[in-house]
């Protein structure tokens, strides 16, 4: 008799999952402090270049995100908080609590709001409690609140947009500390965040200090082709000597 049970076969994501689940967090051949700080001397144009060449060219969040001033520049280790828009309260400040005293030294918060677009994640005292904590920055992919207050603490901060809305009622954390996406952007714990007037960049764990050592030859190397540019030499010129624009 034939049998008429459907055979299904199991779906191979072992692959996938190895992608998109959490990253091992290596080590840097250098301390945190001074990989940050020696990123923060660059600029992200730089840096984004270094990623094409690794053929990585998706890495830039959305132009959108912007800092709250432009002189705010910022590098830190990605901690990585995302939320959902959900009219109820009860256990969000345990959540909250949670998430903060969770943060590590060196970090930058990176909020996916899952596109809420009513509320203000971040504010004045969001701020001074990343800061007590080592915190070094934060981005959010939706709003900021108590702008002079935020200001005054002189705390880098990249955002969308500012409204007074607080998050209570419209939204909750629904989880920390794991992989998001922001725009075509994947964003693990541990990776580099690096932000400046020109936007923020995401830079894999894995790859963070090759892409440094790379970033900082092609800025001292633009140091040399604008010298040439206003010594008077065509395009073609420099373009000959290794050059570009």
């Amino acid at each position: 008799m034939e049998n008429n049970t459907v055979r299904k076969s199991k779906m191979n994501l072992d692959d996938l999952i190895r992608l998109r689940e959490p990253k091992e967090i290596v080590p840097f051949p250098i301390s945190t402090e001074e990989l940050c700080e020696r990123y923060e001397k660059l600029y992200t144009s730089a840096v984004n270049d270094v990623l094409r060449e690794f053929c990585l060219v998706d890495q830039a969040l959305p132009p959108e995100i912007h800092p709250l001033r432009d002189e705010m520049k910022v590098c830190g280790i990605a901690y990585t908080i995302r939320s959902s828009k959900d009219p109820l309260i009860t256990g969000e400040m345990d959540t909250r609590a949670k998430m903060l005293d969770n943060m590590p030294r060196n970090c930058i918060c990176v909020w996916d709001t899952g596109g809420e677009t009513e509320a203000a994640h971040w504010g004045e005292i969001m701020t001074a409690a990343s800061i007590a904590r080592g915190a070094r920055g934060a981005v959010v992919d939706g709003g900021l609140r108590d702008t002079m207050q935020v200001l005054a603490q002189k705390f880098s901060v990249f955002h969308k947009y500012r409204t007074s809305n607080g998050t209570l009622s419209r939204c909750r954390i629904t989880a920390y500390n794991v992989p998001v996406k922001i725009g075509k952007v994947l964003v693990y714990p541990g990776d580099i965040v690096f932000g400046d007037i020109d936007g923020v960049v995401i830079i894999p764990r894995n790859i963070a200090y090759d892409v440094l050592i790379r970033a900082e030859e092609i800025k001292q190397g633009e140091v040399s082709i604008r010298g040439w540019v206003e010594s008077g030499m065509s395009a073609k010129e420099v373009v000959d000597k290794g050059g570009y624009f």
